[in-house]
């Protein structure tokens, strides 16, 4: 096998009409150039043969994927310029050294890269690979009057399959000496859903939010927020394109696979609780706890905890600390015992019994402290999320196992890494 390869491999050297390097040729060209800022002490020409090297790295990663893998894939210039960006930040605000600079920034374009197998695990084991294309506009207005506050605003969405359209209207209030804000709110939504390959197909969904939230300053130090809300769902609210299995002893596999088929209704309650609190050297802590439960028999509890903390350079850091844990639907199974076992089917992990961990970290520079002409401020911010996924009924089908219903339970971790600019005019 190992001498197939080679073979491939020299013909496909021949083909491109490239020549295999000489290894100590190559090590000689390297042995030169980190000896070149020892023999010639000129700033200035150093500074050309470095900016020379990096600019034919970058040009060998696209010619890599394109010239060679015939790949249009622009994603290596994002990663380089979120290593160059994050290198010189470090460098110019906190006075690192070069080669802590370069580590720096070669850690954040490796959490760049990083990605989460969770959202492709359903099309590893029930489907096939699929690209989408999503198209939204929005449009809002808001009219501000004394005390009083109104907003209303449009959405509208177009992907492959699912066409969504919201309406949204709210008002709120500062009363007892602008000490309380009392806000109220509801959106209408009306959404078609699609099947792939399927242009006879094509039903409906309603929702309805109705919100509800109160604001009250408590000390000059103290921040409480309250918050209220129900949601009433109706029509096509499953997936079209996924499946539950069950036990079926005359398959290779020992099951086989039916469609969901979820209720055409569903009304559900949330309430939060929020407290933010200034400490005296200008930072902050929050907390917040959020209670969900639905006619699915959904249940869930949201625990969270940050803090913030603002420096005089102008840099703000933050962390945050966020714990998810859920009771499944009632409609909802790993493996079902036969075909058509109850009439509503579920095997969506969202709908299972299953916990997360999530930490936040995040910095936030003001590029635009003093505003420059028609702009007031901008700033550069970096978040950092680490995401860990527990499934307590949700199995993994890429394992083997000896029985259906063995198989190890789904677990998943991911990396997300956000990177965005902010103005303000």
């Amino acid at each position: 096998m190992a001498a197939g390869s080679d073979v491939a491999r020299s013909a496909l050297v021949r083909e491109m009409g490239w020549r295999r390097p000489n290894l100590f040729a190559v090590a000689g060209v390297l042995i030169l150039a980190a000896m070149l800022p020892l023999v010639w002490r000129n700033d200035y020409v150093i500074d050309v043969a470095l900016t020379a090297l990096i600019w034919m790295i970058l040009n060998q990663s696209w010619n890599l994927q394109l010239g060679i893998g015939g790949i249009w894939n622009f994603g290596q210039l994002a990663l380089f310029a979120i290593g160059g960006y994050g290198a010189a930040l470090v460098s110019l605000h906190w006075g690192s050294p070069p080669w802590l600079a370069m580590i720096v920034g070669g850690l954040a374009a490796a959490a760049a890269s990083g990605r989460s197998v969770s959202s492709a695990y359903d099309v590893v084991t029930t489907a096939s690979p699929y690209d989408e294309e999503r198209t939204q506009f929005s449009v809002g207005l808001d009219y501000l009057h004394d005390r009083w506050l109104m907003n209303i605003g449009m959405t509208k969405s177009d992907e492959n399959d699912y066409t969504a359209e919201t309406f949204s209207f709210g008002i709120s209030q500062d009363i007892f000496g602008d000490l309380t804000t009392v806000s109220l709110g509801y959106s209408l939504g009306n959404d078609t859903v699609g099947r792939r390959g399927d242009a006879a197909f094509a039903d409906v969904v309603e929702r309805q939010q109705y919100r509800l939230g109160l604001s009250q300053i408590l000390t000059k130090n103290l921040l409480l927020g309250l918050s209220f809300e129900t949601i009433t769902d109706e029509g096509f609210l499953n997936n079209p394109y996924r499946s539950v299995r069950y036990v079926d002893t005359g398959s290779p596999l020992g099951y086989s696979y039916e469609p969901e088929v979820y209720p055409r209704t569903r009304a559900s309650d949330a309430g939060s609780m929020r407290l933010r609190y200034y400490l005296p050297y200008r930072a902050a802590i929050h907390g917040e706890y959020r209670s969900y439960a639905d006619t699915w028999d959904i249940k869930s509890d949201t625990f969270e905890l940050g803090y913030t903390h603002p420096l005089e350079s102008g840099w703000v850091i933050e962390a945050k600390l966020r714990v998810y844990s859920q009771e499944k639907a009632d409609f909802f199974s790993d493996l079902f015992a036969y075909a058509e076992y109850q009439n509503f089917l579920a095997r969506d992990k969202e709908l299972s019994t299953f916990s997360s961990q999530t930490l936040r970290l995040g910095m936030t520079y003001d590029i635009l402290r003093g505003g420059w002409k028609f702009v007031e401020r901008g700033t550069v911010s970096v978040f950092y999320d680490r995401i860990e996924f527990e499934y307590d009924d949700f199995r993994d089908l890429t394992q083997a196992a000896p029985l259906p219903g063995q198989e190890p339970l789904y677990n998943f971790g991911a990396d997300v890494l956000q990177v965005f600019v902010s103005f303000w005019l």
